[in-house]
């Protein structure tokens, strides 16, 4: 089942009366492109009724060169009021029907209620801008018409009125924009569902035409949080040690720790500060009597003779021990050095991180500036 789309006219779109008067082409141009402005379809029981508002208070009949665009549409309205009226109508409309000054527009609007502007150009004949169809043409209008519910826009943020008529109280919904680009921080978009059955005997006309009015997320928060994520990647690209960080280095040495204290001390060997000392009884036979060690250890080490009885350690041994400390320590002395000032650092990991975001724009900028476009062409 195919999906139906229909546009509505716009002041951007074919402009105002005075635009429509000096290029004529710029109405052709859109009914080549879109279709005649005024028509009317029915989805499901209920009538949809889209006019082209922007011509609506042009002086037809009056010798102008807009009484044409004016007269089609209020031709279409007066065609469609003698229609017989099967199902409930609602009115479409891109700019929004008459309201007086400072007038409450609920709880849902995040910017100040716009007051009536129109203005005429020379003469004061061709309307250059308005805000608002004007009283007398709204008035004709909800009389011919008689909707149940009017959908406009224009106005780029919300605004839920209500309008008398000689048919009773008519609800106005003025949907806010869908993009933040229209200088609204809270775009929305409005759900509607139209009845399939017949209204019973006793039923409102209302109850035909549900609405439900739906929010996208304020689009200040959403780059507030890329520029913390742009923050946070400079900071890691400028701060990230030049040898990259071991991991498995750090895990293993705490693995260690965690070890040591998992067992406790080491217990300390008795053997370390003690020295055996050979014994014979009248036997003959040896024995090893354990002591403890009155000489500092330093003085064992630089001793080089043998007592008899004690189990020392040999001169030769010693020999091999200091020979291999000795080497040990002119390797360690003959490692060479490397010093880097700290500008040559500081430098180097400036361009590393410039490096880093060239190759992080290259792959985000592109895709945010088509998703940018997609969105102004929308």
């Amino acid at each position: 089942m195919g999906a139906l789309i229909c546009q509505m006219k716009r002041n951007h779109d074919i402009g105002y009366a005075s635009l429509n008067s000096q290029r004529p082409e710029v109405i052709r141009r859109y009914e080549k492109a879109f279709g005649i402005r005024n028509y009317q379809f029915t989805i499901g029981k209920v009538n949809f009724i889209a006019i082209d508002a922007q011509t609506l208070d042009g002086k037809h009949g009056s010798g102008y060169p807009q009484e044409n665009q004016a007269s089609q549409t209020w031709n279409f309205v007066k065609n469609v009021s003698m229609d017989d009226q099967l199902y409930p109508r609602v009115l479409l409309t891109h700019i929004p029907l008459y309201r007086p000054d400072s007038t409450y527009c609920g709880p849902y609007r995040g910017s100040q209620v716009i007051n009536q502007r129109i203005l005429h150009a020379a003469h004061g004949q061709e309307v250059v801008y308005q805000n608002y169809i004007t009283k007398e043409s709204s008035k004709h209008l909800l009389e011919l018409i008689k909707p149940v519910l009017i959908l406009s826009g224009h106005d780029h943020d919300q605004c839920t009125i209500a309008h008398e008529s000689t048919s009773g109280s008519i609800k106005e919904h003025t949907v806010g924009t869908v993009s933040w680009q229209q200088g609204n921080l809270y775009p929305s978009f409005m759900l509607l569902s139209a009845s399939n059955f017949a209204l019973s005997n006793g039923s409102s006309p209302e109850e035909a035409v549900l609405t439900h009015l739906c929010f996208l997320p304020m689009q200040t928060h959403i780059y507030m949080w890329y520029l913390s994520l742009f923050v946070l990647t400079l900071l890691a690209l400028l701060l990230w040690p030049a040898s990259g960080l071991n991991i498995w280095h750090h895990c293993c040495d705490l693995m260690t720790s965690c070890n040591i204290f998992r067992g406790g001390r080491k217990e300390k060997n008795e053997d370390d500060n003690c020295e055996y000392e050979m014994m014979w009884d009248a036997e003959g036979s040896m024995h090893l009597v354990k002591k403890a060690l009155s000489v500092p250890m330093t003085n064992l080490s630089e001793s080089g003779s043998v007592e008899r009885g004690n189990a020392v350690m040999r001169p030769t041994a010693k020999k091999h021990i200091n020979q291999d400390i000795s080497m040990d320590v002119e390797s360690v002395l003959t490692i060479p050095t490397r010093s880097k000032s700290k500008t040559k650092i500081a430098i180097q990991r400036v361009l590393r991180t410039l490096r880093m975001l060239v190759v992080i724009a290259a792959v985000n900028l592109p895709i945010y500036m088509m998703l940018l476009f997609k969105d102004w062409i929308d």
